[in-house]
């Protein structure tokens, strides 16, 4: 119970912490067991509300399901929380901000256009954003240089 205080966990989390503390396997079955009846814990309410918060703090759609993952979350309910937690957000509206935000940080250290690209890119990777998606948002967000 002192570990469900602290935040909310994945059955996957849960069953891992309690492995680490060396309780035993029918004994951290039987919690898992009687934690999900009781809904102290449920995967679905948990991806639902990781999906919400990390889509505030700018994180695209595949960091987040390989976030779910490592927590232990099945990929159906990953697939289901990013699809109904956040129907309407927009990816691409995201990924802009995101690359508008950290262009100002990567000026500051570099003037090539080509190495601020490449790094606006690679940055927008590790965010979770699609390949193809964060190479159209650079080439928007660079555009103005390559002009001047």
């Amino acid at each position: 119970m002192r570990i469900l205080n602290h935040r909310f966990n994945s059955e996957g989390e849960l069953q891992r912490k309690l492995s680490l503390k060396e309780f035993d396997a029918e004994v951290i079955g039987a919690t898992i067991e009687k934690l999900r009846r009781e809904k102290w814990i449920d995967d679905d309410r948990f991806a639902a509300s990781f999906v919400r918060a990390r889509v505030r703090k700018g994180l695209g759609r595949h960091r987040i399901s390989r976030e779910l993952s490592a927590a232990g979350v099945e990929s159906e309910t990953i697939v289901r929380a990013l699809d109904e937690s956040v129907p309407d957000h927009d990816e691409r509206a995201a990924a802009l901000a995101s690359a508008r935000k950290r262009l100002a940080v990567i000026r500051r250290r570099e003037e090539d256009v080509a190495k601020i690209r490449e790094k606006l890119v690679a940055y927008l990777f590790r965010q979770g954003y699609d390949s193809s998606l964060a190479v159209d948002v650079v080439r928007e967000v660079t555009a103005k240089e390559t002009r001047e």
